[in-house]
């Protein structure tokens, strides 16, 4: 007796196949890494506030020293009687070193006029007028002045000690030559208080961040 036929019935099904459990390795990993889509921070400059109202006080305090020195040294006059009777009048623009001084002197009441303004404008606005270029005519601006009103004094007071030490001692002239050496005095001071305003124009210098 022959076996039952198997034409008719269907082909036994085979199972899928499991699914791929390859891991990537560490090294394939590592070879390349995510790329970041975030840019570098642009390159900025500010300028910092510093300390306005100390920088507004030394601009006052150097404005008043050189209007004082600017007035005895325009009014520093002197009338004497030369050898032969005749009245002489002699004021600082028949000095070199006393024109000097009184340049210098009249400089650095402009630029500390301007300077305050500036100072005026930060201390009530919060804002610093000009920005980071502001900050940079500060800083040498003050360098400048300094250096400028240090060498007028110097000329004030050089040309006072001689004419005291050689030609003008116990005359007519004292009360003027002292009078010059005041006003080189208060120009010194005034010198002072601009290089104080040279420290904190330096510590306001843009910061690159």
């Amino acid at each position: 007796m022959e076996p039952p036929s198997s034409a008719g019935s269907p082909p036994p099904s085979t199972p899928p196949p499991p699914p791929s459990t390859t891991t990537a390795s560490p090294s394939s990993a590592t070879a390349n890494p995510p790329q970041s889509s975030a840019r570098p921070a642009p390159f900025t400059v500010t300028c910092t506030a510093g300390l306005p109202v100390i920088a507004l006080v030394l601009r006052l305090l150097t404005f008043v020293f050189l209007l004082i020195s600017l007035i005895i040294t325009a009014i520093d006059t002197v009338t004497y009687v030369d050898d032969f009777g005749l009245e002489i009048k002699v004021d600082f623009s028949d000095l070199y070193a006393y024109r000097y001084m009184l340049s210098t002197t009249v400089i650095g009441i402009t630029y500390t006029l301007l300077q305050t303004a500036f100072a005026i404008f930060q201390v009530s606005t919060g804002k610093r007028f000009g920005g980071a270029a502001l900050c940079y005519l500060d800083f040498y601006g003050d360098k400048v002045i300094s250096y400028m009103l240090a060498t007028g004094a110097a000329a004030g007071f050089g040309i006072t000690v001689d004419f005291n030490r050689l030609l003008l001692k116990g005359t007519d002239a004292s009360d003027f030559l002292n009078k010059a050496n005041a006003a080189a005095g208060l120009l010194i001071v005034a010198f002072l208080f601009s290089a104080i305003s040279s420290v904190f124009s330096s510590l306001a210098l843009p910061k690159r961040a």
